[in-house]
């Protein structure tokens, strides 16, 4: 049987993608927007005018004349503060926060420890903060279109389940279910650096990328995937875990001691905790070492291990290692996915102007293709605006959404 689309329908898929198109290239004119979709002057005239009586979209001034002169036309401008997005980044050492309007431009953010609040009560102190951030900042409350969350596990965003977020120590959490305890607008997860990838795709140094790769390094390693444009989450929504590369066949022999219970392998000898754990091993073989005293008390950091680096023979052995781990993990994921750009974020890029060289000469002596590298334009804020990016693609509500309060 084949599917007919309603007059309705159709009126509400030419209304969408004309509010894209204006959010895009804006400033645009009506006119342009007809050639460019496609699409009769009057369809374009009609849904402008119910946009602009929605408040989803503006007209300001006027543009340039043609060169056959005549009457200049409007200009037509995407309202990026007609509704609000919160984004939040749910991490194993504190929980993120922003408000946001639909650009991504952040009006106001907050976080808090996420080890404080986890059995006592995450969500809870989530609704708490955002509750404040949106009284803060004057906004009524029938203006927040809805939150995206990213979380540091395996997520199954139909559902809305965390099948496994290790740091947190959630198995099989109903996340979205437990959220709408506290929440009244609709609430979109996904794994963490799935929405990092969203956040550099959309305003970050994948703009204009329709394949990617992000990968985040802190204590663990992971990474995002986007396909032909689409995130891609695999059968079971584990794709990307990159952590669990094995990057040395020799360890393949030996028993097998993860960082953390149910961390894979990658990140449990190029890891943020796992690099400062193997230099703080290496120190403690060599009693003149300047930070030997303070390796017997406690155990040397990674990012101690980068302040260390100049001159200390130890530190860069150490660090080399780990970047040869990371590298080959790299050229394995890139000769599957052929992406246009490796995006590099996490904790311990912090050092990129370091590792970044030295992982590229290590990739483009073995990928049959260049690829280019960059590390994350969006720094920290990359989860935060993933998240608010991750709604903005999930939320298919947006020309029903209603303002019921004043502007």
């Amino acid at each position: 049987m084949s599917f007919k689309r309603t007059p309705s329908h159709q009126k509400y898929v030419n209304k969408k993608r004309i509010i894209q198109c204006i959010q895009e290239c804006s400033p645009i004119s009506r006119a342009e927007i007809a050639v460019k979709l496609q699409l009769s002057k009057p369809t374009v005239s009609q849904a402008v005018d119910e946009l602009i009586q929605e408040k989803w979209v503006l007209e300001k001034g006027i543009g340039e004349s043609s060169s056959q002169g005549g009457r200049r036309p409007i200009q037509l401008f995407f309202n990026e503060k007609a509704a609000y997005i919160i984004g939040v980044d749910i991490g194993g050492t504190k929980v993120k926060i922003v408000l946001s309007d639909l650009s991504g431009n952040i009006l106001a953010g907050t976080s808090f420890s996420t080890n404080t609040y986890l059995k006592s009560g995450l969500l809870k102190q989530m609704a708490i903060e955002t509750e404040r951030l949106i009284a803060k900042n004057q906004i009524a409350k029938v203006r927040i279109l809805g939150m995206g969350v990213g979380i540091p596990g395996i997520t199954q965003t139909a559902s809305g389940l965390v099948i496994e977020a290790p740091s947190l120590g959630w198995v099989q959490y109903p996340f979205i279910a437990e959220a709408k305890r506290y929440f009244d607008f609709p609430i979109f997860l996904d794994n963490d650096v799935n929405a990092a990838a969203l956040g550099e795709q959309w305003l970050g140094n994948a703009q204009n990328k329709r394949n990617l790769l992000f990968i985040a390094v802190g204590t663990g390693i992971g990474s995002g995937i986007i396909l032909n444009n689409q995130l891609y989450r695999g059968a079971s929504s584990a794709a990307g875990e990159m952590g669990y590369m094995v990057t040395d066949k020799e360890d393949i022999k030996r028993e097998f001691k993860p960082i953390f219970h149910r961390y894979g392998y990658l990140e449990s000898v190029a890891g943020g905790k796992s690099i400062g754990g193997h230099f703080t091993r290496e120190v403690l073989k060599d009693p003149h070492h300047f930070l030997f005293e303070r390796a017997k008390s406690s155990e040397l950091s990674g990012s101690m291990l980068f302040c260390s680096k100049k001159g200390d023979t130890t530190a860069i052995a150490v660090i080399n290692e780990a970047i040869e781990h990371l590298a080959c993990g790299i050229v394995n994921a890139a000769s599957l996915l052929n992406p246009e750009v490796i995006i590099l974020g996490g904790g311990v890029l912090n050092s990129s102007e370091y590792i970044l060289p030295r992982i590229r000469e290590i990739v483009d002596r073995y990928l049959p293709s260049l690829v280019e590298m960059k590390t994350s334009q969006l720094g920290e804020n990359a989860g935060v605006l993933g998240a608010v990016s991750l709604f903005l693609r999930e939320h298919d509500g947006i020309l029903n959404f209603r303002d019921e309060g004043d502007y």
